[in-house]
C-alpha cells in the first residue's frame, strides 16, 4: 500500500489527469484527419500519413522501462505534458504556413510519442499515489473522464472550428435533401446552374435551387449512353458511373485536384472482369459445416442524389473563395459522399459561373420520408484550426501549472535507485524490467487472461455495426444510418459508462477477488442480447435500444476486472513498465480475434456467428478459473479508513 507525503483528494486529480490523457491522442487520431480533409489534403495523403501516428501507441512498452527507471512518474506526467502545450501550440502557428502539412505531420509525431509516454506515466502514477481500495474506486472514472476528453476532441473542438469558418467568411450556404419512400424515381440530373440577372445583384454569395424529393430505393437497372449506344446497366453501374462524372466535372472546372480514377466499370459487352477468387477448401468446410442455411436475399440499392451549386460573382483577380460543405443536420441516412469525392471546392475569377457538383446516396431502409441539412461555410478555415489548437495548447499550459499543484506526491514514486547511474546500469535495468515481468508467478496465466477474457467483445465489436446496417433477409437488423447512429452511439456508449462506473464502485467496496466471477459472467451473458436479436422477429428500435445497452454496460462491469488485473498484476518493481507491456497485450488480444472476426461471419452467418461468440465466452470463465488473487485486493481496510 502506497502513502503520499502530500495527501491530495483523488477528486482534485484523477479527472483532469485522464481528460488530458484523452485529448492528444484524439488531437493526433482524429482532429489531424478532419483538419487535413478541411485543408483540402487528398484522402490518400490523409489516410496514409495519419494512419501511421497511431504507431506511438502501439510501440509504447519498448520504452515504458525508461519511464520506470529515471527520475519520478510524477515528473515524466508534467514534463509530458508541458512539452504536449509547446507542440500544439506549434501545431497551430505553422497551419497558416506554405508547408503546413510537413510541418504539422512530424510535429503530431512529437505530439504521438509524448503522448504516449505520458499514458504510461500517468497510468503508472494513478497505481502509485492510490491505495488499492482507491485503485478500485477511481477506474471508472478513469475511463469516464477519458471518454469525455475523446467526446470533447471530437465534438466540441470540431464545432468551434466550425464556428469560425461560418463566422468569417460569406453568408453560409444552406442546402437540403429530403428522401421520400413514396417519391417516383427519376435519373440523376447535371445540367449546369445558369446565373439570372437577379442572382448577380447584391453580395457575393452561393446559392443552390431546390431539389426535389428523392426516391429511396433505387431500381434493378437503369438505361443510360455508354460508348455512344443506349444500354441497360445494374443500378451500381449507374451509380458509379455518375460518381466518376461528378468527380470529373469538378475536377476539369478546378474546382477540386484531380484524384486517381477508380478502376473502370465494364459496361455490358466488354471483357468480364477477372472472377472472384475460388473461394478455399477450409473456408467451405466451414461454411458447410457450421453455417446456417441461407435465407434468400433480395438485393436492393441505395438511391442516389446530384445537387448543383455556384458562386453569384466574380472574384477579385487572384482571389480563393473556399467553400466546403459538411452535413449540419437532420437525418444521416441522407450521406454525402466524402470518401471518394472532396466536398471542398476552390472558386476563382475563372470558374466562378460554373457549377460544381456534390452527390449523395440515400439509404434504402427509410421507411418514411426524411431531411438532412448541408452547410457549406467559406470561412477562413487556417484560422479555425490555428483557434483550436491554440486554445488546446492554452488547456494544456494550464493543465500542467494545476498538475504541479494537485498531483501529490507519492513516497514510492521515485527512480529505481537514488544514486548516480551509468549508462550500461540503466540498460541493465531496462532489459531486467522484461525479464522480471516474464519471471512473475502465474505469468502464463496471465497472459493467457490478458489475450482470452475479451475473446468474445473482440469479435463482437467489430460486427454490431454491420449487423444493425445489414438487410433484415442478410441477416442483419435493417437500421438506417441515423437510427445506428442512436443505438451504438449514443445508448451504447450511456451503458457502457454506467457500466464502468458501477463496476468500479462495487469492487471498491468487494474487492477484486470477490467479484471478478459477476464481472465475467457480465461480460459472457450479455452477449446473448445479439443471439436474441438475431433471431427475433422483433426488431423495433426501442428492442434494440435495450439490447444494445444491456451488452454495452455488462461489458463495461465486467471490464473493470480486466482493468483491476492489469494493475494487481503489475504490482511491484517496475510497476510501470509491466503495466505498458499489459496493455500491449491487451491490444493484442483486441486485434488478432478481430481481424478474423469478419470472415468468420461471412462464412457461417450472424446467428451462429453470435452462438460462436458465446461459445468463446468458455474462455473468459475458463481463465479466470486459474488466477490466484489476493482477497484484500482493491478493498477497503482499516488503513484507508483512517486516512
Amino acid at each position: 500500500m502506497s502513502k503520499t507525503t502530500t495527501k491530495r483528494s483523488p477528486w482534485a486529480w484523477i479527472p483532469t489527469l485522464y481528460f488530458a490523457q484523452g485529448l492528444p491522442y484524439v488531437a493526433v487520431m482524429t482532429i489531424s484527419v478532419i483538419m487535413y480533409k478541411r485543408l483540402g489534403i487528398s484522402n490518400t495523403d490523409i489516410a496514409l500519413y495519419t494512419g501511421w501516428l497511431y504507431l506511438p501507441w502501439v510501440i509504447k512498452p519498448f520504452w515504458s522501462p525508461f519511464v520506470d527507471i529515471i527520475r519520478t512518474k510524477r515528473w515524466w506526467t508534467l514534463t509530458m505534458q508541458w512539452i504536449i502545450a509547446f507542440a500544439l501550440a506549434g501545431i497551430a502557428f505553422t497551419i497558416p504556413t506554405p508547408f503546413f502539412f510537413q510541418l504539422t505531420l512530424a510535429i503530431f509525431w512529437l505530439v504521438g510519442f509524448t503522448s504516449a509516454t505520458h499514458d504510461i506515466a500517468a497510468d503508472g502514477f494513478y497505481m502509485l499515489a492510490l491505495t488499492e481500495h482507491e485503485q478500485s474506486l477511481y477506474v471508472g472514472i478513469r475511463s469516464t473522464f477519458y471518454r469525455v476528453a475523446t467526446v470533447a476532441g471530437q465534438g466540441l473542438l470540431v464545432i468551434v472550428a466550425g464556428l469560425i469558418e461560418t463566422n468569417s467568411g460569406l453568408t453560409p450556404l444552406q442546402m437540403s435533401v429530403d428522401a421520400d419512400p413514396a417519391a417516383e424515381w427519376r435519373p440523376a440530373a447535371m445540367d449546369a446552374i445558369y446565373s439570372t440577372p437577379a442572382d448577380l445583384q447584391g453580395e457575393m454569395q452561393f446559392f443552390s435551387p431546390a431539389a426535389p424529393a428523392v426516391a429511396t430505393e433505387a431500381p434493378a437497372e437503369v438505361s443510360m449512353r455508354l460508348a455512344g449506344r443506349d444500354t441497360v446497366v445494374p443500378f451500381k453501374t449507374y451509380a458509379a458511373a455518375m460518381r466518376d462524372s461528378v468527380r470529373l466535372s469538378n475536377e476539369r472546372n478546378g474546382f477540386t485536384a484531380p484524384t486517381a480514377a477508380p478502376a473502370a466499370v465494364a459496361a455490358p459487352g466488354d471483357a468480364p472482369a477477372a472472377a472472384a477468387p475460388a473461394e478455399g477448401a477450409f473456408t467451405a468446410w466451414v461454411r458447410r459445416t457450421f453455417g446456417e442455411e441461407p435465407r434468400a436475399y433480395t438485393a436492393r440499392d441505395n438511391n442516389i442524389a446530384i445537387v448543383g451549386l455556384r458562386l453569384t460573382s466574380r472574384p477579385a483577380p487572384g482571389e480563393q473563395v473556399v467553400l466546403n460543405v459538411t452535413h449540419k443536420s437532420g437525418d444521416r441516412s441522407i450521406h454525402l459522399e466524402q470518401d471518394a469525392l472532396p466536398t471542398r471546392f476552390t472558386f476563382t475569377e475563372a470558374n466562378w459561373d460554373r457549377t460544381a457538383w456534390l452527390y449523395y446516396e440515400i439509404d434504402h431502409k427509410l421507411a418514411a420520408p426524411a431531411t438532412a441539412g448541408f452547410e457549406g461555410a467559406s470561412g477562413n478555415i487556417p484560422l479555425a484550426w490555428l483557434v483550436v489548437f491554440a486554445t488546446l495548447s492554452a488547456f494544456f499550459f494550464i493543465v500542467a501549472v494545476y498538475h504541479s499543484w494537485a498531483l501529490p506526491r507519492p513516497a514510492s514514486d521515485g527512480s529505481a535507485s537514488g544514486t548516480a547511474r551509468t549508462a550500461g546500469d540503466i540498460f541493465r535495468e531496462f532489459f531486467d524490467t522484461f525479464r522480471s515481468f516474464f519471471r512473475k508467478k502465474q505469468v502464463w496465466v496471465a497472459v493467457a487472461f490478458m489475450l482470452l477474457y475479451r475473446l468474445p467483445e473482440a469479435q463482437l465489436v467489430k460486427l454490431i455495426n454491420p449487423f444493425l446496417l445489414d438487410p433484415i433477409d442478410k441477416g442483419g437488423l435493417g437500421l438506417t444510418t441515423g437510427e445506428v447512429g442512436i443505438v451504438y452511439g449514443t445508448v451504447g456508449i450511456i451503458g457502457l459508462t454506467l457500466g464502468g462506473i458501477i463496476g468500479g464502485i462495487v469492487a471498491a467496496r468487494g474487492g477484486l477477488r470477490k467479484w471478478l466471477w459477476p464481472m465475467a459472467w457480465s461480460m459472457s451473458l450479455t452477449c446473448l442480447t445479439f443471439v436474441y436479436l438475431s433471431y427475433a422477429s422483433d426488431h423495433s428500435l426501442p428492442v434494440v435500444n435495450i439490447c444494445v445497452f444491456i451488452e454495452q454496460f455488462g461489458y463495461g462491469f465486467g471490464f473493470t476486472a480486466y482493468m483491476l488485473y492489469l494493475i494487481y498484476f503489475s504490482e511491484g518493481r517496475h510497476k510501470t513498465a509491466h503495466y505498458a507491456i499489459c496493455t500491449g497485450f491487451m491490444a493484442l488480444g483486441m486485434m488478432l480475434p478481430g481481424m478474423a472476426a469478419g470472415w468468420l461471419q461471412e462464412t457461417i452467418g450472424y446467428r451462429h456467428f453470435f452462438i460462436w461468440t458465446m461459445i468463446c465466452c468458455a474462455a473468459t470463465i475458463g481463465v479466470c478459473a486459474f488466477l490466484k488473487i489476493d482477497p484484500s485486493f482493491g478493498r477497503k481496510t482499516k488503513a484507508d479508513e483512517t486516512e
